[in-house]
């Protein structure tokens, strides 16, 4: 397999599939809005859109750095899905009963993007195939056991397990043991969502700025290097870029995560693989990778690489290191060895927003008109989605538009962390824990041993997520 020709960078290959767009007029100076949304990405597209159509005459404003979709929105796996990151921890703070209605709320979520995709003509390639979660060592095996039952705990009573005949018949992961399967998801092309959103909210009188870089946020104020954006309610949908935000930099961690995508791969491939119907993949590992077969039949697949820039820094065009792009697929010849031939066509990366408890949330502090909603742990496809709906209710709620809902009663709502460590505790931290997981990973490769590897155990517990 060459990567000689391989496309490094230049945003994703879904935007090289889709084209760079042209990016929308800058604000041209000071403005007022009813609400101003900092961010073009998911959470705030979604936003817009869910406000709009709440209340037609809201005067809503989008800015964005540089085009709708060019953070994560536009990279990511293509993972519409209904996981999202924090939900046991939520279990603790608030009870089993919160976090199964939180659950729950997921679960919709998905059926909710791809019911509005259709109603709104968007065609974003969305296939539901649901989610397949594999095993290939005894150590994930039992990991994913245990999962499997978390998650009809959790209420997904429609999970189904398979053994390692079964998996395969699906989809013919060499070395795999078992797998979980959801119907709870489907596969999509990020790229013609986001930019299918953005096209409906503008059609809908929502005004897009681009090229805009917000640099401060305040109560009422949105300050850009073009003119500052007043408005009652500020939200922030920044995601991994957060940290760009003045007084911002240790709220989220911007975590790196890389991809690649092959050629499109003949049929005879495909009848070694399987996979006929597109589950997105994913597998046990605690460097996990999460793969989707494309509408024109390549195989997407991506995993950490190098999980993080010091002093938060998050972006240079996509680029990925040459390493990155060589354990990925080294992943994927292992996964699927008649790919062995196959060119890698386009490899990219992008960050993706960690708070420091790993858990997403959303919040209006009504005290200043300041929202925000983020920190998904790159389960942000389904999970923006959510959080959109979430912010229009408790700004109509705070406006004395409605009284409190079922959405806003989650209990992802209003939760509070702690910020992440100065540096370099910061990046020796997360290099540590990437570098532990992966030797986990190797040592589990090889073990006969069903317990999870000691050296992963402790990871967890310096990520704090255990």
């Amino acid at each position: 397999m060459s990567t000689v020709s391989t496309v490094n960078g230049g945003i994703s290959f879904w935007y090289a599939d889709q084209g760079t767009p042209l990016a929308r007029e800058p604000l041209p100076g000071d403005a007022t809005a009813d609400i101003c949304i900092v961010g073009g990405g998911y959470t705030g597209l979604w936003t817009a859109y869910y406000l709009k159509k709440a209340v037609p005459f809201l005067n809503i404003t989008v800015l964005e750095a540089k085009f709708c979709g060019y953070g994560a929105s536009g990279r990511n796996g293509g993972w519409l899905y209904n996981g999202i990151a924090g939900r046991d921890r939520y279990a603790k703070l608030h009870g089993h009963e919160a976090a199964v209605r939180l659950q729950q709320a997921m679960n919709e979520t998905v059926d909710e993007v791809v019911r509005v995709a259709a109603e709104e003509d968007i065609d974003a390639d969305i296939h539901r195939g649901g989610v397949l979660e594999v095993a290939y060592t005894p150590a994930q095996l039992a990991r994913l056991k245990d999962f499997h039952s978390v998650e009809i705990a959790f209420g997904e009573t429609d999970r189904v397990l398979r053994g390692a005949r079964e998996t395969c018949e699906r989809v013919n992961v060499t070395g795999a043991v078992g797998s979980s399967w959801t119907p709870h998801g489907a596969r999509l092309h990020p790229v013609k969502l986001v930019k299918g959103l953005a096209a409906t909210v503008e059609a809908l009188g929502v005004t897009i700025h681009e090229s805009t870089p917000v640099t401060e946020i305040k109560p009422k104020h949105a300050h850009t290097p073009y003119g500052t954006v007043r408005a009652p309610y500020i939200l922030r949908c920044t995601e991994g870029f957060t940290a760009n935000l003045k007084g911002q930099r240790r709220t989220w961690l911007p975590m790196n995560s890389s991809m690649i995508a092959t050629e499109p791969l003949p049929r005879s491939v495909w009848d070694t693989i399987g996979w006929d119907g597109r589950e997105t993949l994913g597998d046990m590992a605690h460097a996990y990778m999460y793969a989707q077969r494309t509408a024109d039949d390549r195989i997407a697949l991506g995993g950490r690489g190098v999980p993080y820039r010091f002093g938060s820094g998050t972006d240079n065009e996509g680029r990925t290191q040459p390493a990155t792009i060589e354990a990925l697929r080294d992943i994927l010849v292992r996964l699927f060895p008649t790919t062995a031939g196959a060119r890698i066509d386009h490899a990219w990366s992008g960050v993706l927003g960690v708070p420091r408890d790993w858990c997403a949330t959303v919040t209006l502090d009504r005290s200043t008109g300041l929202g925000w909603a983020g920190g998904y742990v790159g389960s942000g496809v389904a999970t923006t989605n959510l959080a959109a709906r979430t912010l229009r209710d408790l700004i109509q709620q705070d406006s004395g538009q409605s009284g409190p809902t079922e959405l806003t009663a989650l209990p992802w709502v209003g939760h509070k962390v702690r910020r992440w460590e100065p540096e370099p505790f910061r990046w020796l931290g997360v290099h540590g824990m990437y570098a532990a997981y992966r030797a986990a990973d190797r040592r589990e490769l090889t073990s006969p041993r069903p317990g999870t590897d000691p050296i992963a155990k402790a990871a967890d517990r310096l990520a704090g997520r255990h």
